[in-house]
């Protein structure tokens, strides 16, 4: 079967291809449109569809919209109820369920040729489940779902045999882990639905001061659910402004916040491992994207082994929505070849962007090396590689890279990228010398979706991507998927005896990440970097 995903309704907005159960390509919309989450989560945004990115991903794999099988839309309005039925202040949330009942229309024009009438609803939180079990490189495994909210749903527990979902659990709303955690990111200054992660960075520099409210407000049930009441933040911290400094109570609320999350986590996967047994649990939904959540669970639960769908968040729903249809339709789906599934560009199409903006370029004999050179001598650089990654992390191909051994070089990406010193780095390393530096998380770490404490005897080495509690989130990197990353690292370890190298992601505060060659230019040409290296061409900044 060739089926599309799409995943509109929310917030960010993305397609994805699945030919003959195989996923061949997948890519969020903003990078596209360039506006940062495709849209805001509201209901008068729900109509806007990823129309660039399906159109992409149709073009990508040398098909039209009459070609397709079907399209899968990762939301069912028929399992949708009123928002004040389910608890819920949305009094538009009616828009966004008239958006969805009129989606397959609003395909067909948006994709010419496409019937309307092959367009599938999944339901939004199996398309979730989907996304991690069916995407994984295990089999059956137990599957966890946490996010904001579904059609009437916030949770999915279940398991999967032979492609098959097993529902063991859900939580109705309006109780919610996720928009537990988005109400605490608006109280806490930041922007909601967005700005969850700077709330977990931020509960590093806190102890969970207001936990036991916390525990009275949010409970589990026995039965694989959870109750969370409303909470007067302001009784526990006063609200910070966007632009308002930080302060201790404000960190102690984040880190309260985060330490009842994990044990509620721990306490749900132990409800759903002692139903089945199982030994792998795959994990997604929003909440999925919380990497210190993910390692206690690792560390602290049931399973042997944890894996995190690398866009986790509804980005990824697209995936597991053509999933869900592909094998409902008899194709054994095979799990996702990694997550640099989307656009790239041939070595001839970067040159011809090249001389058209007009700027001094080289083709290097060794791009690796000589960015490896750039490193070593305290240079910034933007790296542009391969198919730009699908979910919010940085894994090699959009990145900006630091040496990790300069203290200040924290300070001095958060300056690059525009935002706030409170956030860490992450470190970049060969898979196998990540036992030597780190421990506590799950190694291999391809997607940095957990975090690892920091062996003592390396934290002054690699002061940079070591956060305030003595954890970093690590990428390892696998020579055979990615060889020139591995020959990037192979030589700044040659250069500097240090073998991690700092990687984040190549945007500044606000924007999409950098996805194509003119991208990677304006962000090159507007930020401090050193360096381009783009394909086999590198750019420098010209020296003052």
């Amino acid at each position: 079967m060739k089926v599309l995903g799409v995943n509109a309704l929310f917030h960010d907005p993305a397609a994805a291809l699945v030919v003959d159960g195989v996923t061949v390509a997948a890519l969020e919309e903003e990078r596209l449109s360039r506006r940062k989450h495709g849209h805001r989560p509201v209901p008068f945004a729900a109509w806007e569809l990823p129309e660039l990115a399906a159109r992409w991903c149709l073009e990508e794999a040398g098909l039209d919209a009459s070609d397709l099988d079907a399209v899968a839309y990762s939301y069912d309005p028929a399992l949708a109820e009123p928002a004040d039925e389910l608890g819920l202040h949305d009094p538009w949330d009616h828009l966004r369920q008239t958006y969805a009942q009129r989606a397959p229309s609003f395909l067909a024009s948006a994709l010419p040729g496409l019937d309307p009438a092959c367009v599938r609803f999944v339901p939004h939180h199996v398309a979730h489940a989907a996304s991690g079990a069916l995407a994984a490189p295990t089999g059956d495994t137990d599957v966890l779902v946490l996010d904001g909210r579904g059609e009437r749903a916030s949770h999915l527990a279940g398991h999967y045999a032979d492609g098959k979902l097993e529902t063991l659990a859900t939580q109705r709303l309006p109780h919610s882990l996720g928009l537990l955690y988005e109400d605490v990111t608006q109280h806490l200054g930041f922007l909601r639905s967005s700005d969850e992660f700077k709330v977990m960075a931020l509960a590093s520099y806190g102890t969970p001061q207001f936990a036991d409210e916390l525990r009275r407000a949010v409970t589990t049930t026995g039965d694989g659910g959870f109750r969370t009441e409303r909470i007067d933040w302001g009784s526990l911290a006063k609200p910070r402004g966007p632009d308002d400094p930080w302060t201790q109570e404000h960190a102690d609320l984040a880190a309260s916040v985060q330490a009842r999350l994990e044990e509620v986590l721990l306490e749900l996967v132990g409800w759903l491992h002692d139903q089945t047994g199982a030994r792998r649990l795959a994990l997604a939904g929003g909440v999925a994207l919380n990497c210190v959540a993910n390692t206690r669970l690792h560390a602290d639960g049931p399973y042997d082994d944890v894996w995190v769908q690398p866009a986790a968040g509804d980005a990824g729903t697209a995936l597991g929505a053509a999933l869900t249809v592909a094998t409902d339709g008899g194709d054994r789906c095979a799990p996702m070849p990694g997550a640099d599934l989307g656009r790239s560009w041939r070595d001839d199409e970067l040159e011809s962007v090249l001389r058209t903006a007009r700027v001094p370029y080289e083709r290097s004999r060794d791009v690796a090396r000589e960015v490896a050179q750039c490193l070593a001598a305290d240079g910034i650089v933007a790296w542009f590689q391969g198919r730009s990654e699908y979910g919010p992390r940085a894994l090699g191909h959009r990145s900006l890279l630091a040496h990790p051994g300069r203290e200040q070089n924290l300070e001095r990406l958060n300056d690059v990228k525009g935002r706030e010193q409170f956030r860490p780095v992450a470190p970049m390393v060969l898979a196998e010398r990540a036992q030597q530096i780190f421990g506590r998380g799950p190694l291999p770490s391809p997607y940095m979706l957990f975090v690892h404490d920091v062996d003592p005897q390396w934290r002054d080495r690699i002061p940079a991507v070591v956060h305030v509690d003595g954890t970093a989130r690590v990428q390892t990197v696998d020579e055979r998927e990615e060889p020139l990353v591995a020959r990037m690292l192979a030589a700044f370890e040659e250069l500097t005896g240090v073998p991690v190298v700092v990687n984040t992601s190549l945007n500044t505060a606000g924007r999409p990440m950098v996805d194509s060659p003119r991208d990677a230019l304006e962000c090159f040409g507007s930020a401090p970097v050193d360096l381009l290296a783009m394909g086999p061409f590198v750019v420098r900044r010209p020296r003052a």
